[in-house]
């Protein structure tokens, strides 16, 4: 799908714009899943507040661990591990698409289902980007535009539920598992740790849509 722009940190307050904090965090997640952070983004974590970017203490501790490992790396530094993790010729140490987890191949049937799910909400493959549509970056921007988008017809809580369920809460705890125990991880395991939390709140939230 085509992503929008990342915007500049700037996380509101839940009591006024929750669902807009709820979309930026998809966002970010979304920016550092697809590349590693250059020196503008890194800049930025540098002054970023410390708090978690939601109320609520399940997020404190991931959030504030990411924000002291993206103030520790370099530019360099964050690229030789992206490159480590998830580049290289070959088979990469870790996959970040959903295919591989829920069929142990890529480019398998959760792939045409979710291109199927794309095109009933209206999106479309970004060309430009060389990356399936199942990359953890693309699924997250969807559900950032299910959130933030004008549309209230597609961009609503039970979308964002269907989505969510079908194809973000299925597989990415796999991948912050294997991100995590990975020994070449060090910004990156944070950087799970904190998917992993965020998912978790999103599904209680979900759950809760369902009682």
């Amino acid at each position: 799908m085509k992503p929008h722009e990342i915007r500049a940190l700037s996380f509101a307050s839940a009591d006024d714009a929750e669902e807009l904090a709820r979309a930026e965090l998809y966002g970010l997640l979304a920016r550092l899943w697809f590349a590693p952070p250059d020196a503008a983004l890194l800049q930025q974590f540098r002054v970023a507040v410390t708090e978690a970017p939601e109320a609520g203490g399940f997020l404190e501790a991931p959030w504030q661990a990411l924000v002291a490992a993206m103030r520790a790396t370099t530019p360099e530094a964050a690229a030789a591990e992206f490159d480590a993790l998830f580049g290289g010729v070959g088979k990469p140490e870790v996959f970040v698409y959903g295919s591989f987890y829920l069929a142990g191949f890529l480019n398998e049937k959760p792939l045409a289902a979710l291109r199927g799910d794309l095109a009933a909400l209206g999106l479309a493959r970004d060309e430009t980007r060389g990356e399936t549509e199942d990359h953890i970056a693309g699924v997250f921007e969807v559900m950032r535009f299910l959130i933030a988008g004008d549309d209230i017809a597609v961009c609503n809580l039970e979308q964002q539920r269907r989505f969510f369920r079908a194809h973000v809460q299925t597989w990415v705890e796999r991948l912050c598992d294997a991100v995590e125990a990975h020994p070449q991880a060090l910004l990156w395991r944070p950087i799970g740790a904190l998917t992993r939390a965020f998912v978790q709140v999103e599904a209680q939230g979900f759950d809760l849509l369902e009682l």
